[in-house]
């Protein structure tokens, strides 16, 4: 979510291994892009405004919105810079520094957490002191990253006082199930990932996705990813009128020419033909 852009932006981390403590400012046009959350996300939106997909879900936050977002998920997201540009805080918060709370303070998940999407924290004046707190690391060009231990520690614990259910999703140690595929994919079809990627959030190896995809759908996984693609592209293009300027970043075609070629050697037409 909190991710490098090659527009106009700074953006500073600090620490070589997690956690980190994030400062996220964009000036400019807005910014757009897909990541996959690796950590579990703490973050504050200082300025502006931010619409995150994830799975087929869109969540939109604002200004002043405390956020948690949960580790192992595809995201798209787009930040629209407010009057003083887009600005956000993130405190990625690793697993070593989770099991260590978890023994130190004995913290575990009572039952294994339902909640994928966003949460949007209540807000109070500790969190807020909290984002105060954080502030002045970020202006340092590299603070010390026992302090970026304290203060993803500090955010942890200020978390699950806002939220108690939060302990079932963050002392959650189970890496993902095997799940459904076909539903998976149909809501994750999007994102532009590698089948790897794919394989490991169905709790797959990557032989038993393949199989498993290939078995379900009789087409390899690479092949369909494409064909449902551009199905939807067709629908977006013919029957609701957009622009393949409009749609084939977000059905995860990563250049226009690429998207003309493929939809043309599907339909036999260009995608321009549609257009009105």
């Amino acid at each position: 979510m909190e991710c490098e852009s090659n527009q106009t932006a700074s953006s500073a981390a600090w620490a070589l291994s997690s956690p980190r403590l994030v400062l996220n400012t964009y000036t400019g046009a807005n910014i757009s892009g897909e990541a996959f959350v690796e950590d579990h996300i703490f973050s504050y939106i200082i300025s502006g405004r931010q619409d995150i997909w994830l799975s087929d879900q869109l969540y939109t936050f604002k200004e002043g919105d405390f956020r948690f977002f949960r580790r192992n998920q595809l995201s798209k997201y787009v930040k629209t810079p407010g009057s003083d540009g887009f600005k956000s805080i993130a405190v990625h918060i690793d697993q070593s520094t989770l099991k260590q709370m978890a023994s130190e303070y004995s913290l575990q998940a009572s039952q294994h957490p339902v909640e994928s999407g966003p949460i949007l924290l209540r807000p109070d004046h500790l969190l807020n002191a909290y984002i105060e707190s954080v502030k002045p690391y970020l202006q340092q060009t590299q603070p010390d990253s026992r302090i970026v231990g304290l203060k993803a520690r500090e955010v942890v614990l200020l978390m699950i006082e806002n939220n108690p259910a939060l302990v079932n999703i963050l002392f959650d140690f189970s890496e993902p199930g095997k799940i459904d595929l076909e539903a998976f994919m149909n809501s994750h079809y999007r994102y532009n990932v590698e089948v790897e990627r794919f394989a490991f959030l169905t709790g797959r190896s990557l032989s038993g996705f393949k199989r498993d995809f290939e078995n379900l759908y009789k087409i390899s996984p690479g092949r369909w990813l494409v064909q449902r693609r551009l199905q939807e592209a067709h629908f977006l293009i013919e029957v609701q009128g957009r622009k393949s300027v409009e749609v084939y970043l977000d059905l995860g075609f990563e250049n226009l020419s690429h998207f003309s070629f493929a939809y043309k050697k599907e339909f036999g037409y260009a995608p321009s033909r549609g257009q009105h």
